[in-house]
This record gives C-alpha cells, structure tokens and sequence, in this order.
C-alpha cells in the first residue's frame, strides 16, 4: 500500500482544496491529511475561521481522505513519515522553488502540485470582506 500524506489549514474548504486532495490522493493508495491545530495557526499568525475540530471533521467527510491527524509543528514532518509509513510526501507548488522541505527527500518521495488557479481561502476571505489589510494584499497579488 502506498501512502501519501499532506499538509494544511484546510478553512473555509471549497474546490480547490477537494481538487488538490483528490490529485494527493490518486499519487498512492491511503491519503493521510496532517491538519494544522488552532495553535499552530496562532503561532504562525493566522487564524482559521472554523476551528481544528470543525475543520477536521470536513476532512473526514471528504471520500479521498483516509485519515486526519493534527499538525502542531514545522518539525513534526519526518517522524509522522516514519509513524505513518509514508511513501510521498505532498506540498502545494508555492513551496517548489524553496528548500525548505528538500529534507524529506531522505526519507520519501516529495511531490509539488499546483494549486487550483482562481480560488483559495484568502481570497473567499478578501470576497466576503473578512480579511486585514496584510490579507487582502495577499489575495489580490495571488489571483
């Protein structure tokens, strides 16, 4: 069985993210969906509109995802790769032209895909007025 896991706030969910899960999920056999806690957003300045439990019980809704499990740090990458038998490892696109994540090559297979052109949280966010200043700069620049 091949497994594949993924990262992500998962908020206000809308086609994109299903578009991106489904494509995570045809990459292997077992999706595995590592979903950001409360307070790692917070510790990353952000804040979802729904909170972990809401958010994660959408996920599980979702038929291409096989499990959820809660991200409560940038490092906890390579041992949920080691516990979850994780065979790739999926990112969204806009990290492709960094490092930051070239450590997992060690460990699994890391796969970039693009995101779903024309829609993301922040830019719902922004339509609905939701969004400060810093935000709504974000989702002008990215659509």
């Amino acid at each position: 069985m091949k497994r594949v896991l993924t990262y992500g706030t998962f908020d206000l969910l809308h086609y994109g993210h299903i578009n991106l899960l489904k494509r995570a999920k045809a990459l292997g056999d077992y999706l595995i969906v590592a979903l950001s806690t409360d307070e790692f957003n917070a510790g990353k300045g952000k804040k979802a509109f729904h909170d972990y439990e809401t958010r994660k019980m959408m996920l599980e809704a979702i038929r291409y995802v096989d499990l959820v499990i809660p991200e409560k740090s940038w490092d906890q990458k390579i041992s949920d790769v080691k516990d979850y038998h994780v065979d790739v490892v999926v990112m969204g696109s806009d990290w492709e032209n960094s490092d930051r994540f070239d450590y997992l090559k060690d460990y699994c297979e890391l796969v970039f895909l693009p995101r779903t052109p024309g829609i993301s949280t922040t830019k719902i966010k922004h339509d609905l007025g939701l969004v400060n200043e810093n935000e709504n700069a974000e989702a002008l620049m990215n659509h």
